[in-house]
């Protein structure tokens, strides 16, 4: 225990408190079980920490623990928790659970023996709470953390601090916000910075082949970790999924073809419907789904998308990523954290709101869109909202 303890008080100690995210504001923290979910590399830890030192310092009645660590190859986290307990602990924060086999069912058992016990826990995005070990929905509050958008990246790496803007503020008052930004920095290149190593917080710690090399590692610890552990994925499949992720990097978006995908990848037909919707879970895919269809293992998406823009510039090379790819994949991956997002038959996204959303370059005709109502071309390489067309890197400042 007190080898623990000095583990812990090291990672507050060390944590950094030059960037803080929105969300540390926003989080439900006060709950007594909460629970952080997304993808390897976003920032959960950090987003502990912080709030860790910020609240309780290096109090006693608070303690960080990672499941990850060696302690747990011989002792039981049920009674670290009751040691702690007994010891005038009150606030335990739990990192990496998905890697503890039966966290779920001792994180219940201490939620209910414990009353006045606190526990934040975080785990990869593929955890599903209500079908561990023990049915924690009913226990626990969820919370999802995505990558940093364009206006944290703006925030951690360039001191650049921009209010939240919603989508409708975005596409009505769209000048007003471009002419607001900081006359220092134009946005273009750094938004082609954000595009190729920009979602992921760990920028920090190195950039170029650094970066790179450190999102090929999370995306191989997803695929033979995150997916062998909870979808008991065969380890022969580990280089069709490579393959399939690749293929999916290169080609534009589009409906697709699922035995053009099989054929090429090596994997069956059900099995590849299966294995999208694994690897969505895992952040590794967004998959566009029609409004009007439910949603199953073996529905076949309207698009199938790469999580964010930096995964294809890791997976794919400069030459085969397609500009449009890039586009629609950045506009995906921001929308969707502030709304449910759905095909559309004339044009790219739909929100649950009723607007529609184009996405082009600068060039591109708004035909597809005309007639429309609330409907808006998102454009690359637009100095100025023009109509309803409008600079598309306004759409990351979302979150």
């Amino acid at each position: 225990m007190e080898n623990l303890r000095l583990r812990s008080n090291e990672r507050i100690a060390r944590v950094a408190q030059t960037f803080e995210r929105d969300e540390i504001n926003k989080m439900p923290w006060q709950t007594r079980l909460l629970g952080i979910r997304g993808a390897r590399g976003v920032g959960k830890t950090t987003l502990m920490l912080q709030y860790l030192r910020n609240t309780h310092g290096f109090s006693e009645q608070a303690l960080y623990v990672s499941l990850d660590d060696f302690y747990f190859a011989g002792n039981n986290l049920s009674e670290l928790i009751g040691t702690f307990v007994r010891n005038g602990g009150k606030h335990i924060f739990l990192d990496e659970v998905h890697r503890y086999p039966t966290w779920a069912i001792e994180v219940k058992n201490a939620n209910d023996l414990y009353p006045d016990l606190q526990i934040i826990f975080s785990g990869s995005s593929i955890i599903e709470i209500n079908k561990a070990n023990a049915d924690l929905s009913r226990r626990a509050l969820i919370r999802e953390l995505a990558g940093l958008s364009f206006r944290q990246f703006l925030g951690l790496k360039y001191g650049v601090r921009i209010p939240v803007c919603a989508l409708d503020e975005v596409l009505k008052n769209a000048n007003d916000i471009v002419t607001s930004f900081p006359t220092e920095i134009k946005p273009y290149p750094v938004f082609r910075e954000y595009l190729k190593q920009g979602y992921y917080p760990f920028f920090v710690e190195g950039e170029g082949d650094i970066y790179q090399e450190r999102v090929s590692n999370m995306i191989r610890a997803v695929v033979e970790n995150d997916l062998v552990f909870y979808k008991n994925i065969d380890i022969g499949q580990y280089r069709k999924i490579y393959q399939l992720l690749t293929i999916l990097a290169s080609t534009p978006p589009f409906k697709p073809n699922i035995q053009r995908l099989s054929e090429r990848s090596g994997i069956a037909r059900t099995t590849l419907l299966q294995y999208l919707h694994y690897l969505e879970a895992t952040r590794l895919l967004a998959l566009l789904q029609n409004s009007d269809k439910g949603i199953s293992l073996l529905q076949k998406p309207e698009k199938v998308f790469l999580d964010n823009p930096n995964l294809l510039f890791t997976l794919g090379t400069d030459r085969e990523i397609h500009e449009g790819t890039v586009r629609e994949t950045f506009v995906f991956s921001q929308l969707r954290q502030q709304s449910a997002v759905f095909s559309h038959e004339k044009a790219d996204f739909q929100l649950t709101n009723g607007t529609v959303l184009e996405v082009g370059g600068k060039n591109k005709g708004a035909e597809q869109i005309t007639g429309l109502p609330d409907a808006w071309l998102l454009a690359d390489n637009l100095d100025f909202a023009v109509g309803r067309k409008v600079p598309i890197w306004l759409v990351g400042l979302l979150y």
